[in-house]
């Protein structure tokens, strides 16, 4: 008897195993979301949407996006880092990742999520932010924007995706460095915030090639200057930072990522199904209209570039120090 009910535990040991083992291999063997952690719109939408379309192409499964908007990203990162670890959970994150975390020890908050919750697959961009201003506003170039705020302190207001969000960094370092004041008008992401300049609601913004490309171009807004370390190669008629005398640097970011418990073999699959997404001619095609480079990087890569960002950024929360609306 007791031999029966061992072979008996064993044949459903195995059969457990083979399905696991069958499960890794069939991966992914239904639908994926991947999470964008802001509102349409924005630079991590922006990416992420053409980026599902291709995976969908390579994994001949659907992946959808499901916008999870809130805290500058909070919500929407903190949900990967929480979900199943399956790999059918995705975040499309930007560089504001890093930041909010420090942000949480800042004001000593318990953090939304950590960092070593979340897998690191491949980053899809990065680029350089660049201030935009309303055409309302009487200023061309930097210098004049400068003044202009001298001249009415803290009357000029600017949109951001939120409090230490991915465009209220690079602001907040551009105010510190030139030492003004504006009014800082933060939405839930970078979709609501170009809405908000648009309208003439603020003044300026910063904002992400691929967010403000179409509008740039359509006269709608006016572009001063740009936190890259040199001028973007479809706005090179946009001076950098540091050609105005302001050692400031700013680039933002969009990469996936998965909840950390992720087995490596479906983060085997992530990676390589991105590296074909990444080449595919449509989602080049894509990019390339919202005039966003792709900087693709693999997992191991990716990781040594969000670390050593997050270092970086670290040292920007501490320097800003603590900030409201």
């Amino acid at each position: 008897m007791k031999n029966i009910v061992k072979r008996s535990v064993f044949a459903v040991m195995a059969a457990v195993a083979c399905v696991a083992v069958q499960a890794q291999e069939t991966f992914p063997g239904r639908a994926i979301s991947m999470v964008v952690p802001f509102p349409p719109g924005g630079v991590a939408d922006v990416t992420g949407r053409p980026t599902a379309i291709a995976l969908e192409k390579v994994f001949k499964q659907p992946v959808s996006i499901s916008n999870r908007p809130g805290a500058g990203g909070a919500i929407g990162n903190a949900a990967v880092a929480n979900a199943k670890p399956d790999g059918y959970t995705l975040l499309m994150a930007l560089s504001s990742i890093t930041v909010i975390p420090e942000a949480d020890k800042l004001f000593n908050r318990k953090p939304a999520y950590t960092l070593d919750q979340l897998a690191p697959i491949a980053l899809i961009s990065a680029d350089p932010v660049i201030l935009v201003v309303h055409p309302s506003l009487p200023v061309k170039t930097l210098k004049e924007v400068i003044a202009l705020s001298r001249k009415q302190p803290g009357e000029l207001s600017y949109s951001t995706s939120g409090v230490y969000g991915a465009l209220h960094m690079p602001m907040e370092m551009f105010l510190h460095a030139a030492q003004l004041k504006m009014r800082h008008v933060p939405t839930t992401g970078g979709g609501p915030a170009l809405t908000q300049l648009l309208g003439g609601h603020v003044t300026m913004s910063a904002g992400g090639p691929a967010a403000i490309t179409s509008h740039v171009k359509a006269g709608k807004l006016r572009p001063i200057v740009t936190w890259g370390a040199e001028r973007h190669p479809n706005y090179k008629e946009v001076p950098t930072f540091k050609e105005q005398g302001y050692d400031i640097v700013y680039y933002i970011w969009a990469g996936l990522f998965a909840p950390v418990a992720t087995p490596e073999s479906v983060i085997k699959v992530l990676r390589d199904g991105v590296r074909q997404a990444v080449n595919d001619p449509e989602f080049k095609n894509q990019m390339a209209k919202v005039n966003s480079p792709i900087n693709y990087l693999d997992a191991p890569d990716f990781a040594k570039y969000v670390d050593a960002d997050a270092k970086r950024l670290a040292a920007v929360v501490k320097v800003v120090g603590k900030v409201g609306p």
